[in-house]
């Protein structure tokens, strides 16, 4: 049995990035969806799907399920709750990391501390801030996917169910890079 599925969010179509940020590249070529897999399997996540826009096409990752939302403009709360009911359909594993693509800096050992919290949801922070990836027991996957745990957003499902906050010393879960100017100052942190 598999410890913990991975799920990286990246539907969006990548507005204010120039285009699907699945695609853009990091410094060494691979892109960030390249990497958050890389992340995720690294951690040892397996089961790893990801959602992307309906339009693109998707980069032949091997390993990596990719699914495509079924409309554009999906609000992230149906697009989180699209992504995780693929995941559901593989029964072996208990917990699931929830990653979006811009965030490609996160470090494997950040998910497998995560992984290790005993709540139904964990949130790392650094130096006090809050981000990603989040961390999800099954129980609460599954409540997700049946409508039980119905969002409006997954701030209000946090607060809804156990969740702990655990402090990494890993930047990569604040340097949201969703445009090229935020992936230039995120990287000033790793120099």
């Amino acid at each position: 049995m598999t410890d913990f599925a991975g799920l990286i969010l990246a539907g969006g179509e990548g507005r204010r990035w120039g285009g699907p940020k699945a695609l853009a590249d990091l410094l060494d070529g691979s892109s960030f969806l390249e990497r958050c897999f890389q992340i995720l399997v690294s951690a040892g996540a397996h089961p790893v799907v990801a959602t992307l826009p309906p339009r693109i096409e998707a980069p032949e990752i091997e390993g990596l399920l990719s699914v495509p939302l079924p409309e554009p403009g999906l609000e992230m709360f149906a697009s989180l709750k699209f992504g995780l009911s693929r995941l559901v359909e593989y029964p072996d594993w208990l917990a699931a990391a929830v990653l979006p693509v811009d965030h490609p800096l996160v470090k494997p050992e950040t998910i497998t501390v995560l992984m290790d919290a005993g709540a139904e949801a964990a949130i790392p922070s650094f130096n006090g801030k809050h981000g990603h990836p989040i961390r999800l027991q099954r129980t609460v996957v599954e409540d997700i996917v049946n409508g039980s745990l119905g969002g409006p957003t997954l701030r209000e499902v946090l607060r809804s169910v156990e969740s702990v906050g655990v402090a990494v010393e890993d930047p990569g879960v604040i340097s949201n890079c969703n445009t090229p100017e935020a992936l230039e100052a995120a990287l000033e942190n790793f120099r």
